[in-house]
């Protein structure tokens, strides 16, 4: 599949051929929807915690006498039906990963970028550098590409200039190529590759 290749000032300077078996490849949403779903399962902290009895900061004493207060028995105030009391069954730190095989993540994001090429939504830039780290020079190239909702994937490092005149820029996300992952690419419109995060990635899909 051959794409053309552009500068950060919309000029064609080449052109690149694309592996099929890595850009060309069929849709496969339910892949997609797995790869996503063990994305964002990795990323909950598992945090949240809830006190049992024993937990509870409180005397042991009983509240009341058994009998003749005209209320109902009582045998502690942190139990769970008292204010202030202890949770039954809730939520304790656990982690909310889930298992996805290497082979299976791999072909979801083979998926993910013919998505995009299929789409027309891969852009191959020459490099991903910029003279400054001013944002408004980027901001301009970024519109003279036609970018509002972009992932920038760069080669084995992303040049600090470009990365700090994005920082700025909404819904602009720039990666090394070690970084590509569905999520961000599909959470985003454009997908923007260098030449070195295509041979980074082809590199990468090809084993």
């Amino acid at each position: 599949m051959k794409v053309a290749v552009k500068n950060l000032q919309n000029k064609e300077v080449g052109q690149i051929d694309l592996d099929d078996a890595i850009f060309g490849m069929s849709v496969r949403n339910d892949i997609l929807h797995r790869m996503v779903h063990f994305q964002l399962n990795k990323r909950r902290a598992g945090t949240h915690d809830t006190k049992e009895i024993g937990e509870v900061s409180g005397t042991g004493k009983k509240p009341f006498k058994q009998k003749g207060t005209g209320n109902g028995r009582q045998g502690s105030l942190r139990s769970p039906q008292m204010r202030g009391g202890a949770v039954i069954f809730g939520p304790t730190p656990r982690s909310h990963a889930t298992d996805l095989p290497k082979k299976v993540r791999a072909l979801a994001l083979k998926t993910a970028l013919s998505a995009k090429a299929k789409a027309g939504k891969l852009i191959v830039l020459d490099q991903a550098v910029a003279d400054t780290h001013k944002t408004k020079p980027m901001a301009e190239a970024m519109k003279a590409l036609g970018l509002t909702s972009a992932v920038i994937v760069c080669g084995d490092e992303v040049d600090a200039n470009f990365s700090r005149a994005t920082d700025n820029l909404p819904r602009i996300d720039v990666l090394p190529s070690q970084g590509a992952n569905v999520y961000d690419i599909l959470r985003r419109d454009t997908l923007v590759l260098t030449k070195d995060a295509v041979a980074n990635l082809t590199a990468r899909l090809s084993k």
